[in-house]
């Protein structure tokens, strides 16, 4: 064990915990989140079942809730509720990971963010169901909601954000109780991700509160389309990497231990992490590609930016694979791929993330297509790039925090994950697979055959320009009926898993760093210079194109309920 492991499991027992544990009223925090994070799941998934149906033309509109409400809640439930709470309640379980007890402030704090969130989430869908708001998950201007959607959005950002301001206080005292010293790993992933998706929320904050909500009470009579756009994309880009980074945390810190493996660099792991914040920002625009009023000069300077994003994911697959080998290697592998039959293929907790780690792969790949201005042509507004969203949150993201709340739910109930939960997650990864394969695939080929996303039926199934769509819609609804079918399986585990199993301690997987890693250079806690970077690229990237928009602003359109 180094001096500084020594020195944490010294702090940890001041606060009077076992090393590695969570006490009783913080797994009580991160368990609220997990929860209603998995309610999300049930009605965003359901959503997402009826819309493929409904597209394919198997069941009508039902009850008078139509295609565009259901793609609304869909997207709004699991895009935003399910991946922000699930992301808060395991962000606040690793920091209770390697901080002990929390103190009574900030712990109060992240309960305040918890009921923001929720009542913000109460208000948001209540208007997406009564039928005032199926404006997407996106809600592009000029589309314009009943003022209580947009008041319900601004509660849920503002409840991200103090529960973001406790994560900070707890980290500040851990900095203040040992200068010198690098806070645990997950701990300084987790405040990497959490300062992440405060500075990406300051773009939605912006477009809601300046121009939608204004737009919906009437107070405007006109909406800047091209203004709202980007600061919707400002948010929307860094928000990809808001659900990857506890990802990533994940395949990081709990995977090696899963497999019987070390991280492999710490200071590698850190310093990815520092990349995404510093290259997740000034990309919005290569989702502005097509778009009129923004300078192709500026397009080009983000597109370019955008590759830079490559570099901290190519860093995190080397990691990966290398500890993979390490661990392999360890329990005797040899040859080159030897390695690979060592993997715990029949644990959950590894095999739900690494099929996810499999998936972004393809995703990544989109990814490219979707940045370059030449490729984009060919997929832009497509349902490619629907398909290419789906592997990336939908595989990638989803699995891994699947794998994750098959450990994370029971260590926060005092429970323990059996056999039979865990034959229950292996049988719920499979289908998972197999339902976003056929879900994806039809996606990605039948946008490339011109397929557009955000569009109901309409006449697609009178016009024999568009026959060849058919049966890649019927593909999607086989898929989507699989991976409902998966929610379920999941659902009914983590019920078990949270209620039912037995009593008992479950180990937070956290893994120790290899001996022969490089040591952590201490400017990676340099927070004030990277906030200041990254504002700077902000800056940069951002400044004279909005300029343009506001000085050069056409005369803007007036808000338009379709639906």
């Amino acid at each position: 064990m180094n001096a500084i492991s020594k020195k944490l499991m010294e702090f940890e027992m001041e606060r009077g915990m076992p090393a590695g544990e969570i006490g009783l009223k913080e797994a009580k925090l991160g368990f609220a989140y997990v929860s209603f994070s998995l309610v999300a799941l049930l009605i965003g998934g359901l959503c997402g079942l009826l819309q493929t149906l409904v597209r394919t033309g198997v069941i009508p509109e039902i009850a008078g809730v139509g295609y565009y409400e259901l793609l609304t809640a869909h997207g709004l439930m699991l895009a935003i509720v399910f991946t922000t709470l699930f992301i808060f309640g395991l962000l606040f379980s690793f920091l209770g990971q390697s901080f002990g007890r929390f103190e009574e402030f900030p712990r109060r704090l992240g309960w305040v963010g918890f009921w923001l969130m929720i009542i913000g989430v109460l208000l948001v869908t209540w208007m997406v169901l009564a039928g005032e708001a199926s404006v997407l998950y996106t809600f592009y201007a000029p589309l314009k909601a009943h003022p209580v959607f947009y008041i319900g959005l601004v509660i849920f950002v503002v409840g991200t954000w103090v529960s973001s301001a406790a994560m900070f206080r707890m980290y500040a005292d851990y900095k203040r109780e040992h200068k010198g010293i690098h806070p645990p790993l997950q701990a300084y992933m987790s405040i990497m991700t959490a300062l992440l998706w405060v500075i990406a929320t300051l773009g939605v904050a912006a477009t809601i509160l300046f121009q939608l909500l204004p737009l919906s009470l009437g107070w405007t009579d006109k909406v800047g389309i091209e203004l709202s756009r980007t600061l919707f994309w400002y948010f929307g880009h860094p928000l990809v990497y808001f659900w990857l980074l506890p990802a990533y945390i994940v395949w990081y810190t709990v995977i090696p231990k899963v497999v019987g493996g070390k991280i492999f660099s710490d200071a590698l792991a850190r310093m990815s992490f520092l990349l995404f914040l510093l290259f997740s920002f000034p990309v919005g625009f290569h989702h502005q590609l097509l778009e009129p009023g923004i300078s192709a000069f500026w397009k080009y300077i983000q597109v370019v930016l955008t590759f830079l994003v490559i570099i901290p994911s190519l860093m995190t697959a080397f990691s990966m694979f290398a500890t993979f080998e390490l661990a392999g290697r360890r329990q005797g592998a040899t040859g080159l791929f030897g390695w690979i039959k060592k993997m715990p293929y029949r644990d959950v907790r590894f095999l739900a993330p690494f099929v996810g780690m499999l998936f972004f792969i393809p995703a990544g790949a989109g990814g490219v297509v979707n940045a370059s201005h030449q490729l984009n042509i060919v997929v832009h507004n497509t349902l490619w790039v629907t398909g290419h969203f789906h592997i990336t949150v939908g595989a990638a993201v989803a699995l891994t925090f699947f794998g994750t709340a098959y450990w994370l739910v029971p260590l926060l109930r005092g429970r323990t994950l059996t056999k039979r939960i865990n034959t229950i997650g292996i049988m719920q990864t499979a289908t998972w697979t197999i339902g976003m394969l056929f879900m994806s695939t039809a996606m990605h080929i039948s946008g490339l055959l011109g397929n557009p996303r955000r569009t109901g039926p309409a006449a697609y199934f009178k016009d024999s320009l568009v026959a060849d769509w058919i049966p890649y819609h019927v593909a999607m609804a086989i898929g989507g009926t699989i991976l409902f079918i998966s929610i379920l399986l999941f659902l009914f585990a983590m019920f078990q898993l949270a209620f039912r199993t037995p009593k008992g301690i479950t180990e937070f997987p956290v893994a120790e760093t290899e001996e022969a890693a490089m040591q952590t250079p201490l400017f990676f806690e340099n927070w004030k210079l990277w906030i200041f970077v990254t504002f700077a690229l902000i800056a940069f990237a951002y400044t004279v194109p909005i300029w343009h928009m506001i000085d050069n602003a056409p005369p803007g359109a007036p808000g338009w309920k379709l639906w």
